[in-house]
């Protein structure tokens, strides 16, 4: 199996960082086209990433402000039963963020591929929390 890992700061509170990652707009403001779902452990996400796809996430770990994990239960081969989640530690200013998705069922190129986006989606993250920065989710791969 392969797995990707990203760990980086971002310069808000747990409390913001969770309230983005974990409410459908917070979603849609740096991750997918559309998103529907609330946090809370069983829950089930809409994730809409265009045409073709439309992928449901169980919510597999909620622990209020530090950590939040999500269960691929139908998109793509290669992403299902991944896990996606954060792990957030910090204090009112700073939070460290230690992102991961686990369970890929091999290093192909789906794989590499999607090692690069996560890098892209996260720094669009860290910028809409710490600035408010919003860029269009057709744009999102080319900032």
């Amino acid at each position: 199996m392969a797995d990707i890992f990203h760990d980086f700061p971002i310069f808000k509170s747990p409390e913001r960082v969770f309230e983005v990652i974990g409410s459908a707009k917070g979603l849609e403001a740096w991750w997918s086209l559309e998103a529907a779902g609330t946090p809370g452990l069983g829950e089930i996400y809409e994730l809409n990433f265009g045409p073709g796809y439309l992928w449901q996430a169980e919510v597999s770990a909620c622990e209020l402000n530090s950590h939040f994990e999500w269960t691929i239960i139908n998109a793509e081969k290669d992403w299902l039963n991944t896990r996606v989640g954060f792990y957030l530690d910090g204090g009112e200013e700073r939070t460290q963020v230690r992102f991961y998705h686990v369970g890929w069922p091999e290093n192909n190129d789906h794989y590499r591929i999607s090692c690069f986006c996560w890098a892209m989606y996260l720094r669009i993250l860290k910028r809409y929390i710490e600035f408010g920065e919003f860029v269009p989710y057709d744009e999102r791969l080319s900032v």
